[in-house]
């Protein structure tokens, strides 16, 4: 039987920032980022964005890279709240985007859509997917691929992400639920923070 697929936007009654609070287990090293960096905490409470949240696995397996590097070098561990935060503060930006879009604002765009983050104006590139299901081309779960290009128009230099949810309506924002398998900082994260 055809089957017409319909993501309906859940909604969440509060900000960015509370709905990443009320995930149990889930954004807590964001949020220990965002208590060190409350330029940016402020603003997933009260302006409106999109956000691409990273999961505790992806910031996990940033600081475990990481700490095989410093071991490597004879260095102590780091961890998210020794980290240097200019470095945090560069890094975390490129994940909370101007204005609060869905997947509507950028579906039609077969190429995807720069968009530039909440603050330095760095071009992030958001590209919809719909995956397909039950042999319905298209039917299937709206995914999106979040890019850091790197400042290169060449894809094979970005680094991307793919999105486990999309389109979670809060009071003032969208909230995308990047996979776990996503390493925090676009691979970035090593080098910036060593030092």
């Amino acid at each position: 039987m055809y089957h017409d697929y319909e993501n309906t936007i859940k909604e969440f009654d509060g900000t960015a920032l509370q709905y990443l609070q009320s995930q149990k287990n889930t954004f807590d090293s964001l949020l220990l980022v965002l208590d060190r960096l409350p330029e940016l905490k402020d603003s997933l409470s009260a302006k409106n964005v999109t956000l691409f949240a990273p999961t505790n696995q992806s910031f996990q397996a940033a600081i475990k890279n990481l700490n095989i590097e410093r071991k490597a070098q004879g260095k102590s561990a780091l961890y998210l709240s020794d980290c240097d935060l200019a470095e945090l503060d560069t890094l975390t930006t490129r994940y909370i985007l101007r204005n609060a879009r869905t997947t509507d604002s950028y579906a039609q765009f077969a190429d995807g859509l720069n968009i530039m983050s909440i603050k330095y104006a760095y071009p992030m590139h958001v590209q919809y997917n719909k995956l397909n299901a039950s042999g319905f081309v298209g039917g299937g779960p709206q995914s999106v691929i979040f890019s850091d290009p790197k400042g290169s128009i060449f894809e094979k230099y970005w680094e991307n992400a793919n999105t486990n949810a999309v389109n979670i309506k809060t009071k003032n924002a969208i909230v995308n639920i990047l996979a776990p398998l996503h390493d925090y900082g676009f691979n970035e994260f090593v080098i910036r923070v060593n030092k």
